[in-house]
């Protein structure tokens, strides 16, 4: 089976970019990532998305394979190039013995793409920010974008009801024009497209186009949809929304809407996935006696028990507290992390209490030399 081109599988020409083939393998990674999409073949599909992507992202390697193919030197000598330097007389064409032949006879290569055939419109993608408990639980939402949707006057014919797109008479129909000359090595035989139709095969009489349209097929419109955003989504993930992208070509589809969620940070939450995290300040007399305490959930404040001899940074797990998961199979949990807090200054109860107490533990703890402040309020507080 032929090798398939890694500048086809990206949809980018030979000549493109670093920039153009990041943007087109992002795009392609976000169609067909598993994740996302979880149709026949979207795996398979991204893993040569991938493959083609690490090959023309390397400049190196990007070289090797423009003259050599996805096969490496060996392969392409091994194809039966040796008799023209190997594959240094391949890369000098700039592509296989098809191309060669395609170019200067006419014949082999690959086929031209039928320019009448249907065609799939092109992806949008929409960005949302959402709130951090309205990413938790979900929500129903309006969105606004602008798309290419087809006409509705012609249904996308371009023409007027009633009339019909005619066959180009430059090229009747073939979508390019061929021309011959002779050379040296033959008959030398060029296809370019034609300029009358645009390569489609097909024309509107300026009296036949769509009074709507103006003979494209497709209107410019602010496109208004209901999106059901679900309980669970997190920054950064994307949700595809089938035929709601630009208009498809020859009666092909709509292409896709991607939206990407923006998710407000929480001042109180910590997320990781479907796993919240908070922290809860305690005194000493809570961790060293034992307590309940109230806690923050995002499914409202529970009561937490804090077992005595609780050490500071003891991390405690709320099951089934924290965000929804995306497949809708229950809830992830909440760790709650609790901190002892020291108290920055004591009064003279306290400072006699903790005396005792260190006292009691047989600790010899001689305590902080008072200052003149610290014994100007102790004879306040004795009066």
């Amino acid at each position: 089976m032929a090798e398939q081109d890694y500048y086809d599988i990206l949809g980018v020409s030979k000549d493109a970019s670093e920039k153009d083939i990041k943007r087109a393998y992002r795009r392609l990674a976000a169609k067909y990532h598993p994740d996302v999409n979880h149709e026949p073949g979207a795996e398979e599909k991204f893993k040569k998305i991938n493959e083609a992507y690490e090959t023309l992202s390397d400049s190196q390697k990007r070289a090797q394979y423009d003259q050599f193919g996805s096969a490496g030197p060996q392969g392409a000598a091994s194809q039966g190039f040796g008799g023209f330097g190997g594959g240094q007389a391949y890369s000098n064409f700039g592509g296989g013995f098809d191309d060669i032949f395609s170019q200067f006879f006419g014949g082999g290569g690959r086929a031209r793409r039928d320019p009448t055939a249907p065609r799939q419109g092109r992806d949008l993608q929409y960005a949302m920010t959402l709130d951090f408990m309205d990413a938790v639980f979900g929500k129903t939402t309006t969105i606004k974008y602008d798309r290419d949707a087809e006409c509705k006057t012609c249904h996308g014919t371009g023409a007027k009801p009633g009339k019909s797109p005619i066959t180009c008479p430059r090229c009747h129909g073939a979508g390019v024009i061929t021309s011959v000359r002779q050379t040296p090595l033959g008959n030398m035989q060029t296809q370019t497209t034609c300029p009358e139709c645009n390569g489609t095969g097909k024309i509107i009489k300026p009296e036949d186009r769509c009074d709507t349209c103006h003979g494209a097929g497709h209107v410019h419109e602010r496109h208004e949809l209901e999106v059901k955003v679900p309980a669970g989504v997190d920054d950064g993930q994307q949700m595809r929304l089938q035929h709601q992208g630009d208009a498809g070509e020859n009666g092909g589809p709509a292409g896709d809407l991607y939206i990407v969620f923006r998710v407000t940070p929480s001042r109180e939450f910590r997320r990781d996935g479907s796993t919240i995290y908070v922290d809860r300040d305690i005194s000493f007399a809570q961790a060293a006696l034992g307590d309940e305490v109230k806690v923050k959930t995002v499914h409202g404040d529970v009561n937490l028990k804090i077992p005595a001899g609780t050490q500071s940074e003891t991390n405690f797990r709320l099951r089934g507290k924290g965000v929804p998961h995306l497949n809708g199979n229950g809830n992830g949990d909440e760790h709650v992390t609790v901190h002892v807090k020291t108290p920055k200054s004591l009064n003279k109860r306290q400072r006699e209490a903790m005396l005792a107490f260190a006292a009691a533990s047989g600790e010899d703890v001689k305590g902080v030399k008072k200052t003149v402040l610290d014994k100007l309020r102790d004879a306040f507080e004795d009066k």
